[in-house]
């Protein structure tokens, strides 16, 4: 029977409510029978990716640079990056340094025993083989021949320090609504986010001494960052102003910032605590409420 003869049937009221249906019903076909995995959600408000820790190349120390925040950017226990480059405590760095994650040294040197002053000229025979000729007082000659390597050896990686006990006490950094969670997963939110006020007071989570304070993080706006022990630091980030220098000991539930929306997108407070420089869960160390 032709669509003409229904719609003379129907009338044209009708016919066109069941076209409008058909219509509708392919559609809703359609849309289901697409896969759910196809869709992608992302949470903006998430702080940084946690990327793991950087295990070749270099960094060049710039301006307002600390060890502190050199191991915290790139993932590091600043007591193992210490080590890797032979700085000594307390860990002072200088514009222009190079810090290295892969373990090797800037440059590399042979040995090669001294010659007697009476000696004729030495030149090396290959790339990797150095002659030295030594004349004897009476007129005999001796030929010496060094083999240097012909790759570096890389050093050792420097031995992770044992972990320290958790340092107690710990007091939450802010007053507010909890609206994001720490996750495992790398590409996931490493610390917690604490909504608030532009202004309200950001809190030491525990005792210790500010090791870093700037804006030369990205991702994280104006940072503090609190040494609690060998082990353990605490970050703040997102800050309107900080009210602490590097350098400084505070003490828990003391202000040391004034929340803010510096590195994101609205007023947060983002925390982390961090043990041999990996992210754990605040929320292990902080008091329930």
């Amino acid at each position: 029977m032709s669509l003409t003869v229904i719609a003379q049937r129907m009338g044209i009221t009708s016919f066109q409510r069941l076209v409008t249906g058909l219509v509708l019903s392919t559609l809703l076909v359609g849309c289901s029978s697409n896969k759910s995995s196809d869709v992608r959600v992302v949470d903006r408000n998430n702080a940084v990716a946690q990327r793991p820790a950087v295990t070749t190349g270099q960094y060049v120390v710039r301006p307002k640079d600390t060890l502190f925040s050199i191991a915290f950017r790139y993932g590091w226990d600043y007591k193992a990056l210490a080590a890797r480059n032979n700085i000594p405590t307390p860990y002072t760095i200088h514009p222009g340094q190079t810090i290295r994650f892969d373990g090797r040294t800037g440059s590399t040197s042979t040995a090669v025993a001294p010659v007697a002053a009476n000696s004729a000229d030495s030149a090396p025979s290959s790339s990797s083989k150095t002659t030295v000729i030594r004349r004897q007082p009476n007129g005999a000659t001796t030929t010496t021949t060094v083999v240097a390597p012909s790759v570096a050896s890389k050093p050792a990686p420097a031995p992770m320090p044992p972990a320290g006990p958790a340092p107690t006490g710990w007091g939450w950094p802010s007053n507010g609504i909890l609206i994001g969670k720490f996750s495992s997963n790398g590409s996931l939110n490493k610390g917690i986010d604490i909504a608030g006020d532009l202004g309200q007071p950001v809190l030491a989570a525990s005792d210790g001494t500010v090791v870093y304070a700037g804006s030369g993080l990205r991702g994280y706006g104006e940072l503090v960052i609190i040494k609690h022990s060998d082990t353990y630091v605490s970050a703040y980030g997102h800050n309107r102003r900080l009210l602490v220098r590097e350098g400084q000991q505070v003490k828990v539930g003391q202000t040391i910032a004034e929340m803010g929306s510096t590195g994101t997108d609205r007023v947060k407070l983002h925390f982390e605590i961090r043990r041999q420089g990996k992210p754990v869960d605040p929320l292990q160390f902080l008091p329930r409420r």
